[in-house]
C-alpha cells in the first residue's frame, strides 16, 4: 500500500525540502510506527532545493489483522479474511495510518514554519490502487469540488488481455494548491468513502473524527451526504448526526440562505435553541422534557440554566440517547448537574406516564418526522397523557425553502422528513390540536422573517387553560 506527496518551490520561500518541516519528519531519515495489523513508514525518494516528496508505505500482514479482530473481510468465504486486497490498496487502514503519522500536521501546527503551514502550497498527491466503488468519475466529483485537479484512470484487470476490462481501483493523481493540512484531512475522509468499507468497527466515536477532519470543508461539499453515509458504514442515524454537527459548526442548518435585511449566513440551529430557552425561561419552567432530543444539543443548552431543577430528555433511539451523553460529557459533568438530567428512552407516539405534570415539554423539529397518520397519537400522549403545563413545538415553514439557493424546489430540509408545513397549514394543525386538548396557542418566528415567506421556523407555544370553577 503506496502513496506519495510531492511539492515544489512555487509559492514557497526556501527549499523545497523544508517540507519535511510541515510535515514532522526529517527527509534525512525514515521514520516507522506500529498500526492494527502491519507497520507504516515514511520516506523521501527526492528532498532537494526545487522539489520534495514524501512517501509513506503500508505494510499489512493479513494474519496478524485477523487476530486483531479487524480483518474480516465482506467477499463472503472464510478464506477472504486472509486473501484480499489490504496489503495492496489503499483503504482506511491507509487513512488510520496517515492519521498517526501526520497527526500535528493535520491539526495545522508547524511550529518551525507557522507561515508556511497557514498558506497554500502546490501539491501533488499520487495512490497508485484506489479502491473506487463508483469509478473515476465518483473519484472527481468527490475531490473536485476542494480545489483539486483529479487524474483518475481505472486500473484494468490485466494489461495484456483488454478484453476483461477494467478493474475496481483506480490511479489517482491529484494536483493544487491547498494547505497541507487541507490536504491531509481530504485524504483521511475520501480513502474509506471511495473504498466503502472499513476494516473495524464503526461507532459514535467515528461521527467526532468525520466533523473534526470535515471541519471547514465538508459541509459545504455538494456530495457530503454520501461522503458522511460511506464514512459512516450506511449507518443513517450516525450519518444524520454528522450532517447536523457540521452544519450547526459551519452556522447553517439548512442550506444557506441570505435573506434581504440579513448581512450574512443565519445560524438556524443556533437561533433555534436560543429561541426555544428563551421561551422556556420565560414561562419559569423548572421540570422540562426535551421529546426527541436526538444528539441533545438543545438540552445542552438548558443545563446552562440554574433555575432548571429537572431536565428529562427523551429519544426513541437508544443510539440517539448514548450520542446525547458522549456529546454532553455526561460522565464527566458534576454531581449536581447529573441530578439534573435524566435520559428515557420514549416514544413521542405512545403515552409514558414518567412524563406526566411536567411544567414543560419541547417538540423542537420533531413533529416533521413523524408520518401524518400518526400525528394524532402524538397529540394525544403529549397533550392528554403527559399534559405538561406548557408545549413549545417548533417546525420548518416549507414556504422558506425558495430562499434556500442549494434545495432543489420541491425538497424538503432533511431526507428524513415526511412533510413540511406552511405557515397557514401549522396554524391549521396548532389550533385544531390546542382547542382539543384545551390549551391556548400563539404562534412566533425564528429566525429572519421575509416579507413574502415569513420565517425559516415556526414556533407555537401552547399554554394549558385554567378551569374556571364556582
Amino acid at each position: 500500500m503506496f502513496l506519495t506527496l510531492a511539492t515544489d518551490l512555487a509559492g514557497i520561500d526556501g527549499p523545497a525540502s523544508d517540507f519535511g518541516f510541515l510535515l514532522h519528519k526529517n527527509p534525512a531519515r525514515p521514520q516507522g510506527i506500529e498500526i492494527t495489523g502491519g507497520s507504516a513508514y515514511v520516506f523521501y525518494p527526492e528532498a532537494t532545493d526545487e522539489r520534495c516528496t514524501a512517501a509513506v508505505l503500508l505494510e499489512i500482514d493479513p494474519i496478524a489483522l485477523v487476530r486483531s479482530g479487524r480483518g474480516k473481510a465482506t467477499e463472503g468465504f472464510t478464506l477472504g479474511q486472509y486473501v484480499n486486497d489490504r496489503p495492496y490498496a489503499a483503504s482506511s487502514l491507509l487513512a488510520v495510518a496517515l492519521g498517526k503519522l501526520f497527526r500535528t500536521a493535520m491539526n495545522g501546527r508547524c511550529d518551525a514554519r507557522p507561515d508556511l503551514a497557514a498558506r497554500p502550497i502546490p501539491l501533488e498527491i499520487h495512490v497508485p490502487a484506489l479502491p473506487c466503488h463508483g469509478g473515476a468519475e465518483l473519484a472527481e466529483r468527490m475531490f473536485g469540488p476542494l480545489g483539486w485537479t483529479v487524474d483518475a484512470r481505472p486500473v484494468p484487470l490485466d494489461p495484456e488481455i483488454p478484453a476483461w476490462g477494467d478493474s475496481r481501483y483506480v490511479d489517482l493523481r491529484l494536483s493544487g494548491v491547498l494547505r497541507l493540512a487541507e490536504a491531509l484531512n481530504h485524504l483521511y475522509v475520501m480513502l474509506p468513502v471511495l473504498d466503502d468499507a472499513k476494516h473495524y468497527w464503526v461507532g459514535s466515536d467515528e461521527v467526532d473524527k468525520l466533523v473534526r477532519a470535515g471541519s471547514g470543508w465538508l459541509g459545504a461539499h455538494p456530495e457530503k451526504e454520501l461522503i458522511s453515509r460511506r464514512y459512516l458504514a450506511h449507518r443513517r442515524y450516525l450519518a444524520d448526526t454528522a450532517l447536523e454537527r457540521l452544519a450547526e459548526a459551519d452556522g447553517l442548518t439548512e442550506p444557506e440562505a441570505v435573506p434581504d435585511d440579513a448581512e450574512g449566513p443565519v445560524s438556524l440551529a443556533v437561533e433555534r435553541r436560543t429561541t426555544v430557552a428563551a421561551v422556556l425561561k420565560e414561562l419559569g419552567a423548572r421540570r422540562i422534557a426535551d421529546l426527541g432530543c436526538g444528539e441533545g444539543a438543545l438540552v445542552g443548552e438548558l443545563l446552562k440554566d440554574p433555575m432548571i431543577a429537572e431536565l428529562f430528555a427523551t429519544d426513541v433511539s437508544a443510539r440517539a440517547l448514548v450520542g446525547a451523553k458522549r456529546r454532553l460529557r455526561y460522565d464527566d459533568l458534576p454531581d449536581r448537574q447529573r441530578e439534573r438530567l435524566r435520559f428515557l428512552q420514549s416514544s413521542v407516539t405512545y403515552a409514558d406516564h414518567r412524563l406526566a405534570g411536567l411544567d414543560a415539554a419541547v417538540l423542537m423539529e420533531v413533529i416533521e418526522h413523524v408520518d401524518p397518520p400518526r400525528l394524532p397519537a402524538l397529540a394525544k400522549a403529549v397533550f392528554q397523557a403527559a399534559r405538561p403545563a406548557a408545549v413549545v413545538v417548533t417546525t420548518p415553514n416549507s414556504e422558506y425553502n425558495v430562499r434556500f439557493d442549494s434545495l432543489p424546489a420541491g425538497a424538503f430540509r432533511h431526507p428524513d422528513h415526511r412533510f413540511e408545513w406552511t405557515r397557514q397549514e401549522f396554524t391549521t394543525w396548532a389550533t385544531e390540536v390546542a382547542d382539543l386538548y384545551e390549551y391556548s396557542v400563539e404562534l412566533r418566528p425564528v429566525g429572519p422573517v421575509d416579507r413574502d415567506v415569513g420565517p425559516p421556523t415556526q414556533l407555537a407555544l401552547f399554554k394549558l387553560r385554567e378551569k374556571v370553577t364556582g
